[in-house]
Protein backbone atom coordinates (compact mmCIF):
# COMPACT_ATOMS: atom_id res chain seq x y z
CA UNK A 1 0.00 0.00 0.00
CA UNK A 2 2.82 2.43 0.88
CA UNK A 3 4.49 1.70 -2.44
CA UNK A 4 1.25 2.36 -4.32
CA UNK A 5 0.82 5.69 -2.54
CA UNK A 6 4.40 6.68 -3.34
CA UNK A 7 3.97 5.87 -7.01
CA UNK A 8 0.68 7.75 -7.17
CA UNK A 9 2.27 10.77 -5.48
CA UNK A 10 5.13 10.68 -7.97
CA UNK A 11 2.70 10.79 -10.88
CA UNK A 12 0.81 13.72 -9.32
CA UNK A 13 4.09 15.63 -8.98
CA UNK A 14 4.86 14.96 -12.63
CA UNK A 15 7.64 12.44 -12.02
CA UNK A 16 7.51 8.86 -13.21
CA UNK A 17 9.34 7.16 -10.34
CA UNK A 18 9.89 3.87 -12.14
CA UNK A 19 10.02 2.58 -15.71
CA UNK A 20 6.78 1.39 -17.25
CA UNK A 21 6.25 -2.27 -16.23
CA UNK A 22 7.17 -4.93 -18.79
CA UNK A 23 4.27 -5.66 -21.10
CA UNK A 24 2.49 -2.37 -20.41
CA UNK A 25 1.78 0.02 -23.29
CA UNK A 26 4.38 2.74 -23.40
CA UNK A 27 3.39 6.41 -23.74
CA UNK A 28 4.21 8.07 -27.04
CA UNK A 29 6.52 11.05 -27.50
CA UNK A 30 6.08 13.19 -30.62
CA UNK A 31 9.60 14.32 -31.56
CA UNK A 32 8.30 17.13 -33.76
CA UNK A 33 6.39 18.53 -30.78
CA UNK A 34 9.42 18.23 -28.49
CA UNK A 35 11.64 20.06 -30.99
CA UNK A 36 9.09 22.84 -31.32
CA UNK A 37 8.99 23.32 -27.57
CA UNK A 38 12.79 23.13 -27.29
CA UNK A 39 13.03 26.07 -29.69
CA UNK A 40 10.25 28.21 -28.25
CA UNK A 41 10.18 27.60 -24.49
CA UNK A 42 13.69 28.84 -23.63
CA UNK A 43 12.85 32.13 -25.36
CA UNK A 44 9.63 32.73 -23.44
CA UNK A 45 9.43 35.23 -20.60
CA UNK A 46 7.23 32.78 -18.68
CA UNK A 47 6.88 29.03 -18.19
CA UNK A 48 3.97 28.56 -20.57
CA UNK A 49 3.66 25.22 -22.35
CA UNK A 50 3.86 25.22 -26.13
CA UNK A 51 0.46 24.02 -27.42
CA UNK A 52 0.50 20.37 -28.47
CA UNK A 53 3.90 19.73 -26.88
CA UNK A 54 3.24 19.41 -23.17
CA UNK A 55 2.55 15.67 -22.93
CA UNK A 56 5.59 14.72 -25.01
CA UNK A 57 7.91 17.11 -23.18
CA UNK A 58 6.63 15.77 -19.87
CA UNK A 59 7.66 12.22 -20.80
CA UNK A 60 11.15 13.41 -21.77
CA UNK A 61 11.48 15.37 -18.53
CA UNK A 62 10.36 12.38 -16.47
CA UNK A 63 13.05 10.28 -18.11
CA UNK A 64 15.67 12.95 -17.41
CA UNK A 65 14.49 13.22 -13.82
CA UNK A 66 14.68 9.44 -13.38
CA UNK A 67 18.36 9.68 -14.36
CA UNK A 68 18.95 12.33 -11.71
CA UNK A 69 19.54 15.05 -14.30
CA UNK A 70 16.46 17.22 -13.76
CA UNK A 71 14.90 18.20 -10.40
CA UNK A 72 11.23 17.25 -10.11
CA UNK A 73 10.34 20.95 -9.83
CA UNK A 74 11.08 21.32 -13.53
CA UNK A 75 9.12 18.28 -14.70
CA UNK A 76 6.26 20.42 -15.95
CA UNK A 77 5.93 20.08 -19.74
CA UNK A 78 7.84 23.33 -20.34
CA UNK A 79 11.13 22.74 -22.19
CA UNK A 80 12.89 25.66 -20.54
CA UNK A 81 16.55 26.33 -19.90
CA UNK A 82 16.77 23.85 -17.03
CA UNK A 83 15.42 21.09 -19.27
CA UNK A 84 17.85 22.14 -22.01
CA UNK A 85 20.73 21.88 -19.52
CA UNK A 86 19.53 18.48 -18.31
CA UNK A 87 19.19 17.17 -21.86
CA UNK A 88 22.67 18.45 -22.69
CA UNK A 89 24.02 16.61 -19.65
CA UNK A 90 22.31 13.45 -20.88
CA UNK A 91 23.85 13.89 -24.34
CA UNK A 92 27.30 14.29 -22.75
CA UNK A 93 26.70 11.11 -20.76
CA UNK A 94 26.35 9.34 -24.12
CA UNK A 95 29.75 10.65 -25.16
CA UNK A 96 28.44 13.46 -27.38
CA UNK A 97 30.30 16.75 -27.59
CA UNK A 98 29.94 20.13 -29.26
CA UNK A 99 26.93 20.51 -31.52
CA UNK A 100 25.65 17.05 -30.53
CA UNK A 101 25.49 18.06 -26.86
CA UNK A 102 23.66 21.37 -27.15
CA UNK A 103 20.55 20.21 -25.28
CA UNK A 104 18.52 20.10 -28.50
CA UNK A 105 17.14 16.56 -28.98
CA UNK A 106 18.30 14.42 -31.88
CA UNK A 107 16.60 11.24 -33.12
CA UNK A 108 19.15 8.87 -31.55
CA UNK A 109 19.32 10.48 -28.11
CA UNK A 110 15.57 10.96 -27.70
CA UNK A 111 14.93 7.31 -28.52
CA UNK A 112 17.71 6.06 -26.26
CA UNK A 113 16.45 8.21 -23.39
CA UNK A 114 13.02 6.64 -23.81
CA UNK A 115 14.09 2.99 -23.58
CA UNK A 116 11.50 1.15 -21.46
CA UNK A 117 9.72 4.48 -20.84
CA UNK A 118 8.21 5.77 -24.07
CA UNK A 119 8.17 5.25 -27.81
CA UNK A 120 8.92 8.02 -30.31
CA UNK A 121 6.80 9.04 -33.28
CA UNK A 122 7.39 11.66 -35.99
CA UNK A 123 11.15 11.34 -35.87
CA UNK A 124 13.06 14.23 -37.43
CA UNK A 125 16.53 13.75 -38.93
CA UNK A 126 18.83 16.39 -40.40
CA UNK A 127 20.28 13.79 -42.74
CA UNK A 128 23.84 13.74 -43.99
CA UNK A 129 25.95 16.71 -45.04
CA UNK A 130 25.97 17.51 -48.73
CA UNK A 131 26.92 20.30 -51.12
CA UNK A 132 24.32 22.24 -53.09
CA UNK A 133 24.96 25.44 -55.06
CA UNK A 134 28.59 25.19 -53.83
CA UNK A 135 27.45 25.48 -50.20
CA UNK A 136 27.50 22.92 -47.38
CA UNK A 137 24.15 21.96 -45.87
CA UNK A 138 22.35 18.81 -44.78
CA UNK A 139 19.96 16.82 -46.93
CA UNK A 140 16.87 18.05 -45.08
CA UNK A 141 17.83 21.68 -45.69
CA UNK A 142 18.63 20.93 -49.32
CA UNK A 143 15.21 19.35 -49.83
CA UNK A 144 13.57 22.45 -48.37
CA UNK A 145 15.61 24.75 -50.60
CA UNK A 146 14.86 22.69 -53.72
CA UNK A 147 11.14 22.92 -52.98
CA UNK A 148 11.36 26.68 -52.46
CA UNK A 149 13.15 27.02 -55.80
CA UNK A 150 10.46 24.92 -57.46
CA UNK A 151 7.72 27.15 -56.10
CA UNK A 152 9.60 30.30 -57.08
CA UNK A 153 10.62 29.03 -60.50
CA UNK A 154 14.15 30.26 -59.99
CA UNK A 155 17.52 29.20 -58.57
CA UNK A 156 18.71 30.84 -55.36
CA UNK A 157 22.34 31.72 -54.74
CA UNK A 158 23.87 30.83 -51.37
CA UNK A 159 26.40 33.23 -49.86
CA UNK A 160 26.89 31.23 -46.66
CA UNK A 161 25.87 27.66 -45.94
CA UNK A 162 25.71 25.55 -42.80
CA UNK A 163 28.39 24.01 -40.55
CA UNK A 164 30.68 26.99 -41.06
CA UNK A 165 32.26 29.66 -38.86
CA UNK A 166 33.62 31.68 -41.80
CA UNK A 167 31.58 34.80 -40.98
CA UNK A 168 31.98 36.09 -37.40
CA UNK A 169 29.07 38.45 -38.01
CA UNK A 170 26.72 35.47 -38.04
CA UNK A 171 27.07 35.14 -34.25
CA UNK A 172 27.21 31.34 -34.37
CA UNK A 173 23.98 30.76 -36.28
CA UNK A 174 25.81 28.93 -39.09
CA UNK A 175 27.92 26.76 -36.78
CA UNK A 176 25.37 23.96 -37.10
CA UNK A 177 22.90 22.79 -39.71
CA UNK A 178 19.79 24.40 -41.15
CA UNK A 179 21.28 27.89 -41.61
CA UNK A 180 21.59 29.64 -44.99
CA UNK A 181 22.30 33.15 -46.21
CA UNK A 182 20.74 33.72 -49.63
CA UNK A 183 21.85 36.27 -52.19
CA UNK A 184 19.34 38.90 -53.26
CA UNK A 185 21.58 40.33 -55.97
CA UNK A 186 19.49 41.68 -58.83
CA UNK A 187 16.21 41.20 -56.96
CA UNK A 188 13.65 43.97 -56.59
CA UNK A 189 12.21 44.71 -53.15
CA UNK A 190 9.05 42.84 -54.17
CA UNK A 191 11.02 39.79 -55.28
CA UNK A 192 13.03 39.74 -52.04
CA UNK A 193 9.79 39.68 -50.09
CA UNK A 194 8.37 36.91 -52.28
CA UNK A 195 11.47 34.77 -51.78
CA UNK A 196 11.36 35.25 -48.01
CA UNK A 197 7.65 34.34 -47.98
CA UNK A 198 8.18 31.12 -49.93
CA UNK A 199 11.11 30.15 -47.70
CA UNK A 200 8.82 30.58 -44.71
CA UNK A 201 6.13 28.57 -46.44
CA UNK A 202 8.36 25.48 -46.74
CA UNK A 203 9.60 25.64 -43.14
CA UNK A 204 12.32 28.26 -42.79
CA UNK A 205 12.38 31.18 -40.41
CA UNK A 206 13.47 33.76 -43.00
CA UNK A 207 14.21 37.46 -42.76
CA UNK A 208 15.50 40.07 -45.21
CA UNK A 209 18.63 41.57 -43.67
CA UNK A 210 19.39 45.18 -44.62
CA UNK A 211 22.15 47.81 -44.36
CA UNK A 212 20.06 49.63 -41.74
CA UNK A 213 20.51 46.54 -39.55
CA UNK A 214 24.26 46.47 -40.19
CA UNK A 215 24.26 43.87 -42.99
CA UNK A 216 24.66 43.75 -46.72
CA UNK A 217 21.30 42.93 -48.28
CA UNK A 218 20.62 39.20 -48.04
CA UNK A 219 18.00 36.76 -46.77
CA UNK A 220 18.87 34.89 -43.59
CA UNK A 221 17.08 31.54 -43.26
CA UNK A 222 16.94 28.99 -40.44
CA UNK A 223 15.33 25.59 -41.04
CA UNK A 224 12.83 25.15 -38.22
CA UNK A 225 13.29 22.00 -36.10
CA UNK A 226 16.55 20.96 -37.74
CA UNK A 227 18.13 18.68 -35.08
CA UNK A 228 21.57 20.05 -36.01
CA UNK A 229 20.75 23.71 -35.26
CA UNK A 230 23.37 25.62 -33.30
CA UNK A 231 22.18 27.17 -30.04
CA UNK A 232 22.10 30.62 -31.67
CA UNK A 233 20.00 29.25 -34.53
CA UNK A 234 17.65 27.50 -32.09
CA UNK A 235 17.07 30.86 -30.42
CA UNK A 236 16.33 32.52 -33.75
CA UNK A 237 13.84 29.78 -34.59
CA UNK A 238 12.13 30.25 -31.23
CA UNK A 239 11.99 34.02 -31.72
CA UNK A 240 10.43 33.52 -35.15
CA UNK A 241 7.59 31.53 -33.61
CA UNK A 242 7.16 34.22 -30.95
CA UNK A 243 6.96 37.06 -33.46
CA UNK A 244 10.47 38.54 -33.25
CA UNK A 245 12.98 39.51 -35.93
CA UNK A 246 15.73 37.03 -35.02
CA UNK A 247 18.18 39.79 -34.11
CA UNK A 248 19.77 40.55 -30.74
CA UNK A 249 17.38 43.47 -30.17
CA UNK A 250 14.40 41.07 -30.41
CA UNK A 251 12.41 43.63 -32.36
CA UNK A 252 9.06 42.79 -33.97
CA UNK A 253 9.14 40.36 -36.88
CA UNK A 254 9.69 42.41 -40.03
CA UNK A 255 9.23 39.56 -42.51
CA UNK A 256 6.23 38.59 -44.64
CA UNK A 257 3.32 37.11 -42.72
CA UNK A 258 2.84 33.38 -43.25
CA UNK A 259 0.19 31.44 -41.36
CA UNK A 260 0.44 28.92 -39.97
CA UNK A 261 4.16 28.83 -39.25
CA UNK A 262 5.06 25.31 -40.32
CA UNK A 263 8.08 23.05 -40.29
CA UNK A 264 9.23 21.13 -43.36
CA UNK A 265 7.48 18.00 -42.10
CA UNK A 266 4.21 19.88 -41.52
CA UNK A 267 4.46 21.49 -44.95
CA UNK A 268 4.86 18.08 -46.60
CA UNK A 269 1.76 16.77 -44.85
Amino acid sequence: MIKKIAVALGVVLGVLVAPVPAGAALPVVDMEAVLKAAQIDPRRADTAITPGSGDSVLQVERALSAKGLLPSTYVDGHFGTRTVDAYAAYQRSLGYTGLDASGFPGPTSIQKLGENRYTVTRLVSAGSRTTYHSATMNTRTKAMLVEAERLLGRTLGITQGSYTTSNPGSAGTHDGGGALDISVSGMTSTTRTTVARVLRQVGFAAWIRTPDQGFDYHIHAIALADPDLSTAAQHQAGDYYLGYNGLANRGPDDGPVVTPKETWEEYQR
